[in-house]
């Protein structure tokens, strides 16, 4: 499967952003390790998910993209997918809740996407998509559990590791699998030893569930303030990675991913989402010193105007 990361790279160039690599005394300080933060938040369209959107819709054959491509997600794969068919040309439409974040809506649109809403408490996204896709003939493009969108997302990893070298942890958020399976792919290719941790909120942890079950585990609704993560389960594909590739789980607290969003805004002046958070808030559970640790920000995409509610109640 490496290939196909490098594939993917490959596709890539020029194309997708080689994010960049942030490092603070005061997090080395705080963790007794050397930290290494991939910025997806800088990626274009604000999120990793450019990557495995791109990788998927720019390998379909003509005749496949002429018909148009649809997906569905509440934010970061919608808008990873609109960005995407802009770019080729290429007619997309987006199935999306109709409490998807209004941020994330509204970039969907200015891309030039058709959204279709739908109540994610009476209907099923999976056959609003299929009926269409009956309908029309779009080419459906998963959000996390297909081989091109695994390949495309373990890019990160494999930038990462090539700028700063071999990491003994490397701390993946995780919710359809797509991101911590290709960087867990990445990881053991490039850097061996290198433990590969993901990172999920205690209240949308279907991943820990299945990876400590070995099969696969269902959470209905999951409701975490880490909106990108709120997958009821792991795709088959994906969960067939992690078991391969992934080390261990770790979960954090709602008031822990806001801690550490609070942190990366006001100390690092790094603009997050709650989900792109969540790796980082698992710092504290690592329970090591002098390492080499790697940590992926997923993505930056949140509303600013409600972002303070968030951090009402946080001290310094």
């Amino acid at each position: 499967m490496y290939e196909k990361i490098v594939e993917a790279a490959n596709r890539l160039e020029g194309i997708a952003h080689k994010t960049p690599v942030h490092t603070s005394t005061l997090l080395n300080e705080l963790t007794g390790n050397q930290m290494f933060l991939k910025c997806e938040n800088f990626q274009r369209m604000g999120a990793f998910k450019f990557r495995g959107a791109y990788n998927a819709i720019s390998s379909l054959p003509k005749a496949s993209q002429n018909k148009g491509v649809i997906a569905y997600s509440s934010g970061n794969h919608a808008m990873a997918t609109a960005l995407t068919c802009k770019i080729l040309g290429i007619p997309a439409t987006v199935v999306m809740p109709d409490d998807a974040p209004q941020v994330k809506a509204a970039a969907v649109k200015d891309y030039g996407a058709t959204i279709i809403r739908y109540n994610r408490k009476t209907e099923s996204r999976e056959e609003k998509a299929q009926d269409l896709i009956d309908e029309f003939g779009y080419t459906l493009i998963p959000p996390f559990n297909a081989e091109p969108i695994v390949a495309g997302q373990g890019t990160v990893a494999k930038e990462l590791i090539e700028e700063v070298g071999e990491l003994d942890y490397l701390l993946v958020p995780c919710g359809g699998g797509g991101l911590i399976s290709g960087c867990a792919i990445a990881a053991k290719q490039l850097s061996p030893q290198c433990k590969v941790i993901g990172v999920e909120p205690v209240v949308s942890n279907d991943a820990t569930k299945s990876f400590k079950a070995g099969e696969l585990q269902t959470i209905e609704a999951p409701n975490s303030i880490a909106d990108g993560l709120n997958t009821p389960s792991l795709g088959k594909i994906t969960f067939s990675f992690i078991q391969k590739h992934v080390d261990d789980f770790i979960t954090v607290s709602e008031e822990e991913i806001k801690a550490a969003m609070y942190f990366l805004w006001t100390r690092l002046k790094l603009v997050v989402e709650p989900s792109g958070a969540v790796a980082l808030a698992a710092y504290q559970k690592l329970s090591v010193k002098n390492k080499r640790a790697g940590v992926v920000l997923s993505g930056g995409n949140v509303d600013v105007r409600k972002a303070g509610d968030l951090f009402k109640d946080i001290t310094d």
